[in-house]
């Protein structure tokens, strides 16, 4: 499986947009239709991208298991400092870099959606992990995650009959068990059960695309009614839709200000907005400072990094 950067403004050959959103959007080919969306390997055998110091996203999911090195790694707008062992969950549409990073040693599993086609539940799994992203690993959890991580790529490599099947199953197994692992700082509960309503509206709002930016828009792409809506999100999540959107736009809104040279008014288009002076009243509100003051930054660690270009991906081999 190939991956490629696309540049903001570019696009790919169906005339979509993949850059829509100001930042670099890594994808992953598949060069044929039968072969695995799934592909796992050092850094150095991932490519440049799985290291990449400049701020992009994704279209698909990447789990980094770091063995070594130091420097950090930001993911939207939050630091973390390398202390190996780790475990790292990017999902679809979220923005991260690495930082200062030496000696950077590991492995990197990367998939599409479409490799957990089976396995839904998996993949609401790993948008939950994409929210809180690093996870330090104590010497018990660092050795099942050690294993895990080789036999998935023994099977990648050797390709036997019915490997696919043992790379679910052993994605599987790391998923669950990286999900039952504690924040840092709270005691482990057992997560509960969440509504389907609830878990395809979370999907929805984190997709690295246009989203619908209002309740009954969100509704309808799902194909149910408001009050459904409302009722299952607010049971499952504590809060309601229109709740999670505004979160979900202040989010986006402080990637694009942080990580683009996107102007307010390009940003306010982007988050749903028609009107940039009600853009910078909604922004001020939820965040307490306009767009503009985000954006210098106040010491916030993510405010020097925008970058004005970037160099094109390498040419294919």
């Amino acid at each position: 499986m190939r991956g490629s950067t696309v540049l903001p403004g570019t696009t790919q050959g169906n005339g979509s947009d993949p850059g829509t959103g100001g930042l670099p959007v890594h994808r992953l080919e598949v060069p044929m239709p039968n072969a695995l969306p799934f592909a796992i390997g050092t850094f150095d055998t991932i490519g440049p991208m799985s290291r990449a110091s400049f701020p992009h996203r994704h279209t698909f999911h990447e789990i980094v298991y770091v063995t070594g090195g130091t420097g950090s790694h930001v993911v939207d707008l939050t630091r973390f400092t390398l202390r190996p062992p780790h475990l790292c969950f990017i999902a679809p549409g979220q923005v991260h870099y690495w930082d200062g990073v030496r000696g950077l040693e590991g492995c990197v599993v990367v998939f599409t959606d479409d490799f957990l086609i089976e396995r839904p539940a998996d993949r609401a799994l790993l948008r939950r992990l994409g929210r809180r992203p690093w996870l330090e690993l104590p010497e018990r959890d660092a050795a099942w995650a050690a294993h895990l991580v080789a036999e998935m790529d023994h099977e990648y490599r050797t390709g036997a009959e019915g490997f696919g099947g043992v790379l679910r199953a052993l994605l599987h197994i790391l998923v669950v068990r990286a999900a039952r692992l504690p924040a840092p700082g709270r005691t482990h509960q057992p997560p509960a059960r969440t509504p389907q309503v609830a878990t395809r509206f979370v999907a929805l709002v984190n997709a690295p695309h246009a989203l619908p930016w209002s309740v009954r828009e969100c509704a309808g792409h799902l194909g149910v009614s408001v009050s459904h809506l409302n009722e299952a999100v607010k049971t499952a999540m504590g809060r309601t839709p229109g709740e999670l959107l505004r979160q979900a736009r202040v989010h986006e809104a402080k990637r694009l200000l942080a990580c683009t040279d996107l102007t307010v008014r390009q940003v306010a288009d982007r988050v749903g907005f028609g009107d940039p002076a009600y853009f910078c009243r909604f922004f001020r509100r939820e965040t307490g400072a306009t767009p503009g003051d985000f954006r210098r930054g106040d010491g916030d660690i993510h405010h020097d990094h925008r970058i004005a270009s970037i160099a094109p991906p390498e040419p294919r081999a």
